[in-house]
């Protein structure tokens, strides 16, 4: 695919990637785990509100916003001082991490994080995204195979933010972001991807990149469902799988959600008995 490129090449290359399709939501085609993760997604679908998508994941009724409002009172704060400016970027990344992200953990969900501070790369990415909007800057997020990270456009200026690097995860040198972009872009001869295989590592692996695409916030929530699919189909849950997959599709229509759901029901089949097509 992409070989070697210059800075300009940069956003030459994230202009040019092909975004995930979204799926148009029927929530009466959805079977929800709960009310709550029901509310949630309703909630979504009036206000357009990308909080409510990565908590309907194991929703809580108990769960509050507490955390998660305390940040956003400190940067509100700070955003009157610092305005749309890469200091006020730099904020985002430490306040988040000061504030939310405590522990890195795999695979670990967003509510997981408002709760006791584990986290992972969709759920520090989520945040990262989510306060990116709220404050006006343009953003992509990147879905690789295993992992996701963003690239802010400030002034002309690509910025990544890692989000599971406390030091050095916010990265600004112009040399350093093309080799940290150059790092994951996939290879010609890349093997096909492993579909059981959650998204959640900074681990790279030469013979696994095959994805390197952008993704809006929808769709990355679309992925931390496929991810909690995944358990549940490593524990032979193969019906639960199927209607996480099937929410997750809803989000976003990737070719590695939809393939995890045709074999869900697949091995449902197989290995139970049970029709799931029914």
């Amino acid at each position: 695919m992409f070989k070697t490129f210059t800075l300009v090449g940069v956003f030459m290359i994230l202009g040019l990637l092909a975004s995930g399709q979204t799926m148009p939501v029927n929530l009466d085609e959805l079977k929800f785990d709960s009310p709550t993760e029901q509310a949630y997604w309703e909630y979504h679908t009036v206000s357009q509100d990308h909080l409510s998508l990565f908590r309907a994941v194991h929703a809580s009724e108990s769960q509050d916003s507490k955390k998660w409002d305390e940040l956003v009172n400190i940067l509100d704060k700070k955003f009157e001082k610092k305005g749309q400016s890469e200091n006020f970027i730099r904020t985002i990344f430490e306040k988040s991490h000061q504030n939310l992200f405590k522990s890195y953990e795999k695979h670990a969900t967003f509510n997981q994080m408002l709760n006791d501070g584990r986290f992972d790369c969709v759920s520090g990415t989520a945040t990262l995204g989510m306060l990116l909007d709220r404050y006006g800057f343009e953003y992509e997020i990147i879905e690789t195979d295993y992992h996701v990270f963003l690239v802010v456009n400030h002034e002309e200026k690509p910025i990544l933010l890692e989000s599971t690097l406390r030091v050095g995860g916010m990265i600004t040198s112009p040399s350093e972001v093309e080799k940290y972009i150059q790092a994951y872009l996939p290879e010609e001869k890349g093997n096909y991807l492993n579909l059981n295989q959650r998204i959640g590592s900074p681990d790279i692996l030469d013979s696994e990149k095959t994805i390197f695409r952008k993704v809006s916030l929808s769709q990355l929530a679309g992925l931390q469902y496929y991810n909690d699919a995944i358990m549940h189909f490593n524990e032979q849950a193969y019906r639960v799988a199927a209607s996480q997959l099937e929410k997750a599709h809803n989000l976003y229509d990737s070719d590695r959600i939809e393939g995890l759901k045709d074999l869900a029901i697949d091995q449902a089949y197989k290995n139970l008995g049970v029709d799931l097509k029914k």
